[in-house]
């Protein structure tokens, strides 16, 4: 999908839009590519050990065959926050099976040096109240992270029953019996009456399909399988001092990146960071915890700043913004209160245009800002250039880091710059850009997760629902659910996550919210009967319907971004896309109509039939 545009020349001292619209389509044209998603080349084959389990030793068991009530398919945040939910609604049949060796999702994972949550720790971690549990900052690191995973399954007994290790490989209904049947690697055979499917949008490790990639004889990894064998150090230390004598170069420059790069760079012999697209880096400001905060706060403090944070960084606003971080900031200067403020200075009303316009000047003016920093940070003119990054704000996940931008301070660091055009090839001991190679000892993929493929690929199986529907073929144009959670022909059956729903930049909330549908869903269904629960095909047409009409916004905006996991590397009609997957009212509108859904009582699209009623407790 190679576009020829012409470069618009040199910046203007004033704002110029057309010069800026230009400017970032010449820069989205160099990015687009033909194979889209398919540049990627699956963790399968010749590439599966990139998905090795590195951190937990493997301890062989006899074949399971037996029955539970609710089995929730995963162990991360979104299926640990369910659990606890279905707990407190008095379900105690459950078991949780994961591929990993614990509870934790992308944190099992994720234990490269530096990783850390890029929303704030109170309002990303989980149930702090109810663990009575304060993190040591504002933005946690990967290890505290993990370790409250594990305090999350232990209070709620979530460890006993469950199945760690253990790849789900199918999943078929059973009508007659009106329960599922749930296959593992392991030789499993599990009778469930409830299936709860989390895979996760971050847990399938994604490589990039580089010419050579298996000519390459040196030492490689993917940033979600530290090797720390080789790179020296642990996962709370990150002294790497394997690479004191190492050439090493990161494939990638995003959320990871930003992260793994410094400490990568503070002890690698030489660093190599090859970039495709440069991020928007801004100030995090980091921080420890201060006492008088924890000493402060009072009961449903958490509830009450998770959804403060979701106003703000939904556009809505609020009183006082709880959270105060660039996240708010961002979206305090270019949402609906920057318009409201716009509104109240001018004499005459904003059109529609005008408020486009407005915004896309503010836009301009954050980047700007952000550009601005990225000079003020970096010495070199050309590699500050090089890292200086052309779209709008919203186009990728924003990006803060206190240390990535001073690390190519450092004389052993350098950024080599692929302008947009990427890696052309591997070598037996190198990398190929620009036609000059690069020798290098390791190379490590930084390269992140699948997000927005086919459902099915992503959660490693297929789902076989009634009369043989498979669900890849059900959803091979796309998600077609109720409100994210349900899907016609597959009763008993739901699915967490972002599937068609309102997606927040706090995971956490988006998990909360759908848990908390699902509780409600499940303790209606066993008031009822505990029989079969199913949305009927007229109420998911409805919802496909009112998906399709909330996204036109969001595909608009995307038209002249840099491609991103966001809009499925610039195919915006890519049908498992978030543009499509998400809700485009927003999680605030989301949140509202599954609130207002509860609240009407009467099940509208959810049919409940069969069964009796259940004892406490099943």
């Amino acid at each position: 999908m190679t576009v020829e545009l012409r470069d618009p020349g040199p910046q203007p001292d004033t704002y110029d839009p057309d010069w800026v619209h230009a400017k970032y389509a010449f820069e989205r044209a160099k990015r687009l590519r033909r194979d889209g998603l398919d540049q990627f080349v699956e963790v399968t084959a010749e590439f599966s050990h990139y998905a090795d389990d590195l951190y937990t030793e493997r301890t062989e068991r006899d074949p399971v065959d037996d029955e539970v009530q609710v089995l929730v398919i995963g162990a991360g945040l979104g299926s640990l926050i369910a659990a606890v939910r279905l707990r407190e609604a008095g379900f105690d049949d459950i078991r949780m099976v994961d591929k990993a060796g614990d509870v934790g999702g992308t944190w099992y994972w994720n234990r490269y040096p530096g990783a850390q949550c890029d929303v704030e720790a109170y309002v990303y971690m989980p149930l702090l109240e109810e663990l009575d549990y304060i993190p040591e900052r504002k933005y946690a690191f990967g290890p505290e992270i993990r370790k409250h995973c594990v305090r999350i399954a232990e209070k709620y007994d979530l460890y006993r029953n469950s199945l760690f290790q253990t790849a789900v490989t199918g999943m078929e209904w059973d009508d007659d019996a009106g329960k599922w049947t749930v296959t593992t690697d392991r030789g499993d055979t599990i009778t469930a009456t409830v299936v709860v499917v989390s895979p996760g949008p971050l847990s399938r490790p994604k490589l990039p399909g580089i010419p050579g990639i298996n000519e390459f004889t040196g030492h490689t990894f993917h940033t979600s399988r530290w090797d720390y064998g080789y790179t020296g150090g642990g996962e709370e230390n990150w002294e790497l001092t394997g690479l004191a004598d190492k050439t090493v170069g990161i494939v990638g420059t995003g959320a990871t990146a930003l992260q793994c790069v410094p400490h990568t760079g503070r002890f690698a012999e030489q660093l190599y960071v090859f970039q495709r697209t440069p991020a928007a880096v801004d100030v995090r400001g980091d921080h420890p915890t201060d006492p008088g905060f924890a000493a402060g706060l009072k009961p449903g403090w958490q509830k009450e700043r998770i959804e403060n944070f979701t106003h703000w960084t939904s556009g809505a606003g609020a009183e006082v913004d709880l959270v105060s971080d660039g996240w708010t900031k961002v979206s305090n200067d270019l949402t609906t209160p920057a318009v409201l403020r716009e509104m109240a200075r001018r004499t005459e009303p904003m059109t529609m245009e005008d408020i486009g316009e407005f915004l896309y000047e503010e836009d301009f003016k954050s980047m700007e800002a952000v550009r601005a920093h990225i000079a003020d940070v970096v010495d070199d003119p050309e590699t500050a250039k090089a890292l200086t990054p052309w779209y709008k704000r919203m186009c990728k996940r924003l990006s803060f880091h206190d240390s990535y931008l001073q690390t190519f301070n450092r004389d052993n660091v350098t950024l080599v710059d692929t302008d947009g055009r990427g890696i052309e090839r591997l070598t037996t001991d190198g990398v190929v850009v620009g036609g000059t190679e690069y020798k290098v000892d390791a190379l490590i993929f930084a390269t992140g997760f699948e997000v927005g493929t086919n459902y099915t690929k992503r959660a490693g199986f297929d789902i076989v629902g009634r009369n043989g529907i498979r669900l890849s073929d059900k959803w091979a144009k796309g998600p077609r659910t109720l409100h994210g959670l349900q899907t016609h022909d597959f009763p008993n059956c739901f699915f967490l996550g972002y599937t068609q729903s309102g997606i927040a930049p706090n995971y956490v909330h988006t998990a909360e919210e759908r848990a908390g549908h699902l509780a409600y869903l499940l303790g209606r269904w066993r008031e009822l009967g505990g029989g079969v629960i199913e949305a009927d095909q007229d109420a998911e047409e409805q919802w496909c319907t009112a998906m399709a009409d909330s996204t036109v916004v969001g595909k608009q905006f995307f038209l002249d971004c840099t491609p991103s996991y966001l809009d499925s590397e610039g195919d915006n009609d890519n049908p498992d896309s978030l543009l499509v997957a998400g809700y485009g009212g927003g999680p605030i509108a989301f949140f509202d109509i599954l609130r207002q859904w509860r609240e009407a009582g009467d099940m509208a699209g959810v049919s409940v039939s069969g069964g009796a009623p259940a004892a406490p407790g099943r």
